[in-house]
């Protein structure tokens, strides 16, 4: 009987959902933030990869991904939906559909930020509508959609239902602070768009973060460099040390650095230490190639906060005491991102607030 309620409560759902009339507006017109670049020819795009050159086919289009990205808004409607068009799709093991070609709903309740919904297109799906949310209250809403983190979209057009309103929201989010770093910061093995640790971060803090993560390309190459010193920030973040070697730690670390200083004398460049893969617990080639990278980031490390200025080293965490919080031994989690993102909070708003940045 209880199957039977499910169903036909499920069926009535989809039918009052198809019935609804929408009225759709293009996520790019409402408030988009997180963008480390404020404009690009494509607004979805983190990167505009005609004017930076240097980037390989993967790390192309890795950059036109909006991983970070979400759109700001106000509405009373009852239901919220989307429709996408995409440009390259992903398809991954490790990640989920929600976090590489999904969007992921919160809206501010009681001063916070809290998780409404999560979903995704199916393939091959482009301009179809999806419904996020039905049966709210009607009541004026703030919203935060996050967009796919590994899949390049052309048009994002937010539905509402007739006669509801939608409309532009102010960022209560503070500063801009670019993050620069591989998977981890990407979000890989998350399973919603908004639970990288940078994402994580940013609804705790208030603090504005401007995600230019790269799945296994950040390795402080001089291409990359020349975006962050393009961008309009208050203080950068990196995760430097995850993709290198540590041959390429040593030898690549201090021009990446001076580089980027010439552009941004007097900014915080805070660089995190690259956490403990549980891939390590028995493979020794594995231990022995992650000891030798973290071992060199922390002799470079050293080094360069007594050579340069406004220079720092924080340590992270993803595990816990049981060390289960590992999808693949490589990425974490959720729960191993809210760790690490919990890991640096401290140390990170200390170094912030030096430059004012609170």
């Amino acid at each position: 009987m209880k199957t039977f309620l499910l169903v036909v409560l499920t069926f009535l759902t989809t039918l009052a959902n198809a019935q609804t009339k929408f009225v759709f507006t293009e996520a790019s017109e409402l408030n988009l933030i997180g963008k480390i670049h404020k404009e690009t020819p494509n607004p979805y795009h983190r990167v505009d990869t005609v004017k930076y050159k240097g980037f390989t086919e993967r790390e192309n289009r890795q950059v036109r991904c909006p991983a970070g990205l979400a759109v700001l808004f106000k509405t009373n409607s009852t239901t919220i939906s989307v429709k996408t068009t995409f440009g390259w799709e992903y398809e991954g093991l490790t990640t989920t559909p929600l976090a590489y070609r999904g969007y992921d709903l919160y809206i501010i309740d009681n001063g916070k930020w809290r998780f409404a919904a999560a979903k995704a297109h199916d393939f091959g799906s482009d301009g179809k509508n999806k419904v996020l949310i039905s049966n709210m209250d009607g009541q004026m809403k703030e919203c935060m959609l996050y967009l796919p983190i590994y899949s390049e979209v052309n048009s994002v057009q937010i539905g509402v239902e007739e006669g509801a309103v939608l409309e532009y929201m102010e960022s209560p989010f503070r500063h801009r602070i670019g993050i620069f770093g591989s998977s981890y910061t990407h979000g890989v093995s998350t399973s919603r768009a908004g639970m990288s640790y940078p994402m994580q971060l940013m609804r705790w803090t208030g603090l504005q973060f401007l995600s230019l993560g790269c799945s296994g390309n950040c390795k402080m190459q001089p291409y990359f460099a020349d975006v962050l010193c393009d961008a309009e920030v208050d203080a950068l973040v990196f995760d430097a040390f995850s993709n290198p070697n540590a041959q390429m730690i040593q030898e690549r670390l201090f021009p990446f650095i001076e580089q980027i200083q010439k552009a941004h004398p007097d900014i915080p460049l805070i660089f995190q230490q690259t956490i403990d893969r549980e891939q390590r617990n028995f493979d020794q080639a594995s231990e022995k190639r992650e000891k030798a990278k973290q071992e060199m980031a922390e002799k470079m490390m050293k080094e360069a906060c007594r050579k340069y200025k406004n220079i720092y080293f924080i340590q992270t965490n993803a595990t816990d005491a049981h060390e289960e919080t590992s999808v693949d031994g490589v990425h974490p989690g959720n729960y191993g991102y809210t760790l690490w993102a919990k890991s640096i909070e401290k140390p990170l708003l200390k170094i912030l607030k030096k430059y004012g940045i609170k």
